[in-house]
């Protein structure tokens, strides 16, 4: 294993970080509210960031996504990336990816994701009905990538769609899916008829060897009639995507709280000098850390073409374990000023507590790997 980024995913990085502290400051995010930044995602845009993912990787996206989360800028970004961007150039036909990835690109269109949990049907051909509850960034999408009972991938205009809005706890501009008859195209394109009733129907469990380890003669049909290999890798692209996500979410909280407890004093002493703090921030660190690496890896061995369900499912459960203690311990170090809900630090928190509901709690996430590793579909 080599996590060492390339030159061209150190160069991105190095311009998503000058970009994210230019223009995600408190004060901007403050003015924001609780919408996305127009302006910041038109820049992030015109310095060909969300293109450059495609040839980047998963990986390369991962380390852009670290330096949104340690500024919790408010943008589509992992959204449209993994739902729109790799979905779409791993999985959709040749015309579909002439006619969307450039716009995905610019950013003049995003793309949201209902692909765990919806409750969708196709109702008629080429027509969807069913709702999903929450689905992040919908207010902002153009498109939303939506599976169905049968874990078939479609795309879906949000123009033709219900889209009501919905607050999360933290500002990911979310709504409600409505589809009554809703226009839809599958993704990949059209299931040839020769294999029309051939995927496999619904299933409780996650990702299978699908993501990066199915058969040679299923991947074919799977993957380019956007079916359950097609599902699997993008759900778990989508668990490696926001675990990077918290990583960077942790690092920032982690971050203001060194700088916190090492300029205010306590009895003429910084609090950073005392055991308590030092062992409390430490904890934190070697936290963030460990999700950090294991999403490095899991994204790494999906850019190798190796198998990484399990890996997968290994960072989305540290992001979620490990998340929750990181932005706990960034407020408390904080002392009471953590408490105040203007200050920087809070929405650390709300991202790290909406990252840690949005990959599912730790005990849900690892009874799925366990089940993963039962029937012997994890390597390495």
């Amino acid at each position: 294993m080599d996590f060492t980024p390339t030159q061209e995913q150190s160069a991105a990085r190095g311009l998503a970080a000058r970009i994210f502290g230019d223009l995600s400051t408190h004060e901007r995010l403050t003015a924001v509210g609780t919408g996305s930044d127009a302006e910041l995602w038109k820049a992030l845009c015109e310095a060909g960031l969300v293109a450059a993912v495609q040839d980047t990787g998963l990986l390369g996206l991962v380390l852009l996504l670290e330096e949104q989360g340690r500024t919790t800028a408010q943008v589509p970004f992992a959204a449209s990336c993994v739902y729109g961007l790799l979905a779409v150039s791993s999985h959709g036909s040749p015309e579909q990816r002439e006619r969307l990835l450039p716009g995905i690109g610019d950013g003049t269109a995003v793309v949201a994701g209902a692909v765990s949990g919806a409750r969708v049907r196709e109702s008629a051909p080429r027509r969807l009905s069913g709702a999903v509850p929450v689905v992040p960034w919908l207010r902002d999408a153009t498109h939303v990538l939506v599976a169905d009972e049968g874990r078939a991938l479609w795309l879906v205009r949000t123009a033709d769609a219900r889209c009501d809005r919905v607050e999360l706890t933290a500002p990911w501009s979310a709504g409600r899916l409505t589809l009554d008859a809703t226009p839809a195209e599958r993704l990949g394109g059209p299931l040839p008829r020769s294999a029309a009733g051939t995927l496999p129907g619904p299933r409780s469990d996650g990702p299978t060897r699908g993501s990066g380890g199915e058969s040679c003669g299923d991947a074919a049909l799977t993957h380019s009639a956007g079916g359950a290999g097609a599902y699997d890798d993008v759900l778990a692209s989508a668990r490696i995507a926001f675990a990077g996500l918290q990583a960077g979410v942790c690092a920032g909280a982690v971050a203001r709280a060194v700088a916190h407890t090492t300029a205010r004093e306590q009895f003429g002493r910084p609090l950073a000098a005392k055991q308590g703090v030092q062992l409390r921030a430490a904890d934190a660190h070697m936290d963030t850390e460990a999700i950090r690496v294991t999403a490095y890896e899991a994204a790494w061995r999906r850019d190798e073409g190796l198998d990484f369900a399990g890996h997968a499912l290994t960072a989305a459960w540290w992001a979620s374990e490990a998340g929750h203690r990181v932005v706990h311990a960034g407020q408390h170090l904080h002392g009471g000023t953590g408490a105040d809900l203007d200050h920087p630090v809070h929405r650390h928190f709300l991202w790290g507590r909406q990252l840690e509901s949005y990959l599912g709690c730790g005990s849900e996430v690892l009874q799925e790997l366990g089940e993963l590793i039962v029937r012997g579909e994890v390597d390495g």
